[in-house]
């Protein structure tokens, strides 16, 4: 049975998920590019980080976004939620600010969910830098939809 999910039950997959599907549009063409992230319930909004490139260089251009995440348990039993919003680049003591949250909200949620006490946000980040610091950004939420599938 297919079934809607509310927007509590929304909130809730986004918060304890940290890996998601990003979607946005370059040229007049969408793009879904996999991300790390950190969902803020309470604020509802957001946080990830990325290299300068095709994906930042095409939200500064057009900041309406998507995410989409998914927990599949197998064809007939899984959740997924989309929320819309709107990319915002954050620079200086605000940028710093919001990667201190998104480390310490995913290596949170990694301890209690995987009970994994990670040190290190290469530990569940493939993104690595080096002379380049990274483009920190914030999605406002304002809008979420979900369905269910159970049989």
């Amino acid at each position: 049975m297919l079934t809607s999910l509310n927007e509590k039950e929304c909130i809730s997959l986004l918060s304890d998920n940290y890996i998601g599907q990003l979607a946005y549009i370059y040229k007049g063409r969408p793009f879904i590019v996999p991300i790390t992230y950190y969902f803020d319930g309470k604020n509802i909004y957001i946080i990830g980080y990325s290299t300068e490139g095709h994906k930042t260089m095409a939200m500064r251009k057009n900041n309406n976004v998507s995410i989409q995440i998914s927990e599949i348990k197998k064809n007939e039993n899984w959740t997924s939620v989309m929320a819309h919003g709107f990319f915002k680049e954050l620079t200086g003591s605000d940028a710093k600010r919001y990667l201190h949250e998104f480390t310490n909200g995913i290596k949170d949620l990694i301890l209690r969910k995987e009970e994994k006490n990670l040190h290190f946000i290469s530990e569940f980040s493939s993104k690595t830098y080096t002379d380049k610091l990274p483009v920190v950004f914030k999605i406002t939420i304002d809008e979420v939809t979900g369905k269910r599938r159970l049989r």
